[in-house]
């Protein structure tokens, strides 16, 4: 699932796309919809988008918000989504339901030699069966549930407040930093990878944290997220989910070895998903439960 640093390199690329420094802002020209199931609002219609000026692409979370024309089209990846830019879009209406497109949005021809008449513009794509990709035209930005629910962004969080957040968690450790309503932005891949920096059991009980392991974690949290979105930072957009899986140590490498101490990543699995971690670094050797392969041993 894209997350912050790789769904705010998104949002960097399509401003830099659409409000290019010293030319004007670039037009919708129209919105398609190829996914019955992607848009999640009917109270503003597409047409709202038509002919709209683009004014400002911002992330919450990880929702990408593009405003054009006083409403808001919010756009949330979820775990199989992804957005890919075109310089010069095909003419002609896709076909609704094939394929993993879910949305098509084309913007009107730039000025220039070079340009053509070309349409560029973006779509949104979703791989595998089960749909989540989101899309929703709102007027309010906080009109979308999920926006709504956000807590404040990891970067805006201060030790003091993050301290207290951890010691009212009576959850796993790694659940509270998954949290969207408490800390926005952070998901399953850069938790791994927090936690592994922090040298921190990933089914530590937050509550429980010393004060010390809480500081350590503080600061993994800023130090983890500060490098991926610098790792992100000016990238475009086909290279930014590459760059990800090359800078994780533990996430998603499993039986690999640990780039800190040479022991290998274990995981454990889920129902719709897994984590990595080190024994060494983490857990003082231990390995932990995996429900779901010792269901399987039974």
């Amino acid at each position: 699932m894209p997350e912050m640093p790789e769904v705010q390199g998104l949002v960097d690329f399509l401003r830099e796309k659409l409000l290019p420094s010293g030319a004007p802002p670039a037009v919708i020209s129209e919105v398609e919809v190829l996914s019955f199931a992607v848009l999640k609002t009917a109270d503003v219609p597409l047409d709202a988008l038509q002919s709209a000026p683009v004014s400002a692409v911002e992330r919450r979370g990880k929702f990408i918000v593009l405003s054009a024309g006083g409403v808001h089209l919010v756009m949330h990846l979820a775990k199989a989504g992804w957005l890919r830019w075109s310089e010069a879009l095909k003419p002609g209406r896709l076909r609704p339901g094939k394929g993993r497109m879910a949305l098509r949005v084309r913007f009107a021809p730039r000025e220039g030699p070079d340009k053509a008449g070309d349409e560029p513009g973006f779509d949104l794509t979703e791989a595998g069966t089960k749909k989540a990709l989101a899309v929703y035209l709102v007027r309010d930005p906080s009109d979308v549930p999920g926006i709504a629910r956000l807590g404040p962004e990891a970067f805006d969080v201060d030790f003091d407040t993050f301290a207290a957040l951890v010691a009212a968690h009576r959850g796993q450790i790694k659940g509270l930093l998954r949290d969207q309503s408490v800390i926005a932005g952070i998901g399953n891949a850069y938790s791994d990878e927090i936690l592994h920096a922090a040298h921190l059991s990933p089914f530590a009980t937050a509550a429980k944290l010393k004060p010390e392991e809480v500081s350590r974690l503080y600061q993994a949290l800023r130090a983890v997220l500060e490098s991926a979105n610098a790792n992100a930072a000016g990238r475009p957009a086909a290279e930014l989910k590459d760059s990800k899986r090359r800078a994780m140590r533990v996430h998603a490498r499993t039986g690999e070895p640990c780039p800190v101490c040479g022991d290998t990543v274990r995981e454990v699995s889920f129902a719709d998903s897994s984590l990595q971690y080190c024994p060494t670094c983490q857990t003082g050797g231990k390995l932990l439960a995996d429900r779901r392969l010792s269901r399987l041993l039974k």
